[in-house]
């Protein structure tokens, strides 16, 4: 069910699901109540409470959403919480963990990096939140998504990308015009501060995670972040 599953920090854990926990999206066809069963054996397996997972519904901006255990799934790229158990859903973007220290405990944060989000700024936002509310010493787990050999994309959008993200910029094992999504994130993470201690794979090149480049029909897998005793 799990591609990787640790500890951030003490009492905090991070986890990436693969194909065998099935797709958790909501929005790529599939029976919406397989879809919710599928989520809630997630819950059971990470030991969090019945429908206290929260999923944002993901539409490649820069909106941060502050959490409390009332709130619904927002509409938004990246959740910070002081521990409401946070998820975040990918086919190819970065799915991206935070967690620091404040003096009433943990905040932690789950964010959609995509090409937009990373050129618009997504990570820098969820950071500043996190800081909004005391995190200090944050650390980022950079969950699989596609790597820089294989994104291709065409060379006027990877230049409009490195104008603002320079390490963002990449060729393709091929030779063609490419963007390094995983190094613009970890660029923009180190500028402010927070160090990365796990950074994932390739998701096109692994049979075993879900990729929207390999398969247009696909599913998605989730990000998980969570607090625990």
């Amino acid at each position: 069910m799990f591609h990787r599953r640790a500890d951030i920090l003490p009492g905090v854990s991070a986890a990436f699901t693969d194909v065998h926990a099935g797709n958790l999206a909501l929005h790529v066809g599939d029976d919406p109540a397989a879809v919710l069963e599928r989520r809630a054996r997630l819950e059971r397996s990470i030991g969090v409470a019945p429908r206290a997972l929260r999923f944002m519904n993901q539409v490649h901006g820069t909106s941060v959403a502050l959490m409390e255990a009332e709130s619904p799934g927002p509409e938004a790229d990246a959740m910070v919480s002081r521990g409401l158990p946070l998820a975040v859903m990918v086919a190819d973007c970065i799915p991206v963990l935070l967690a620091g220290e404040s003096a009433a405990g943990p905040v932690i944060a789950a964010v959609h990096a995509g090409r937009p989000g990373i050129a618009n700024g997504v990570l820098p936002a969820a950071v500043d939140s996190m800081q909004s509310l005391g995190a200090s010493r944050i650390r980022a787990w950079l969950g699989p998504s596609i790597c820089g050999s294989c994104y291709e994309v065409p060379a006027a959008l990877r230049d409009e990308v490195a104008a603002v993200v320079p390490a963002a910029r990449s060729t393709t094992s091929w030779g063609t015009p490419a963007l390094d999504l995983p190094a613009g994130a970890r660029s923009q993470l180190e500028g402010a501060g927070v160090g990365v201690e796990y950074a994932g794979g390739c998701t096109l090149e692994t049979e075993t995670l879900y990729s929207y480049r390999r398969d247009r029909n696909t599913g998605r897998f989730a990000g998980l972040v969570w607090c625990h005793d």
